[in-house]
């Protein structure tokens, strides 16, 4: 009795072992078949992106050339302007201010100078506009103040 008893227990528990390891087999086969595919569609996709990378140092070059031809283009440009400043900037100045005394001269020659309003009951104290405010001409002096009657206070 005890004899079969452990063989049946024996059954049992190779009956177990086997069910494990055929579920282990097809776990493994899965992932076999899982990395056989990776492996299949990674290996383009490195490829393509090598080829990426290739492409855009290629690009990055051109733009490189590219920026040295325009630092060369700006350094000619600024020292052609610089040397036309030079050169054409000083006599075109002296011809302007030439024309504007041909002008002021002809305008004043032409038209009388209007005559200066007299004050309003004020004395005229010339100011000086500048940049939209007005500044006295003198400054520290007090202005005397007078009454109705003409007299100072």
């Amino acid at each position: 009795m005890a004899g079969i008893l452990v063989a049946v227990f024996w059954a049992i528990l190779v009956s177990f072992l086997a069910v494990v390891l055929v579920r282990l087999a097809q776990t493994l086969r899965a992932t076999t078949k899982l990395v056989a595919d990776v492996t299949e569609q990674a290996v383009p996709l490195l490829a393509d992106a090598s080829a990426t990378v290739r492409s855009a140092q290629t690009q990055l070059d051109k733009v490189d050339a590219i920026a040295s031809d325009v630092q060369e283009v700006t350094s000619n440009a600024s020292a052609l302007s610089t040397t036309v400043a030079s050169t054409f900037g000083g006599p075109l100045v002296k011809v302007a201010a030439f024309g504007y005394g041909v002008r002021q001269a002809l305008g004043r020659r032409t038209a009388p100078e209007p005559e200066p309003e007299p004050a309003r009951g004020r004395s005229s104290v010339r100011r000086t506009v500048i940049v939209g405010r007005t500044v006295p001409s003198a400054r520290g002096r007090k202005r005397e103040r007078r009454n109705p009657r003409g007299q100072k206070d």
